[in-house]
């Protein structure tokens, strides 16, 4: 629940604040990670990273867009980008691109199983 972007009449917002179907999908990629780590599934692993990764840079440009689109009653470009700009990220992209990241170099485990021979 880390900050995402900050508006500044209306405060921070996290993922659920800014699509609430994008944060359901993105930590449901994130439980399913979860469950793989136990069963031991490298590639499932590595699959919820790169599928994470994929939703943070469809979220960044959703909110890029919609930033953008929100002013274009205003007829004037450099007014536009003024007044979109004063939506800001917040570190939170960065927890979440970590943890994704984290997934992705996942590698499968060296343990052996030696056989003790009772002798």
């Amino acid at each position: 629940m880390c900050p995402l972007v900050h508006l500044p009449i209306i405060g921070n917002w996290n993922y659920f604040d800014i699509d609430v179907t994008l944060a359901s999908v993105f930590y449901l990629v994130v439980v399913v990670a979860l469950i793989a780590s136990f069963l031991n599934k490298t590639k499932l692993i590595k699959l919820c990273g790169w599928v994470g990764i994929a939703l943070v840079l469809i979220t960044l440009a959703g909110v890029y867009f919609k930033s953008h689109d929100y002013f274009s009653f205003i007829h004037f470009k450099k007014a536009i980008n003024f007044v979109a700009g004063i939506v800001k990220y917040k570190w939170g992209w960065f927890v979440i691109v970590a943890g994704a990241l984290v997934l992705i170099t996942v590698k499968k485990s060296a343990v052996k199983h030696d056989v003790i021979q009772a002798g």
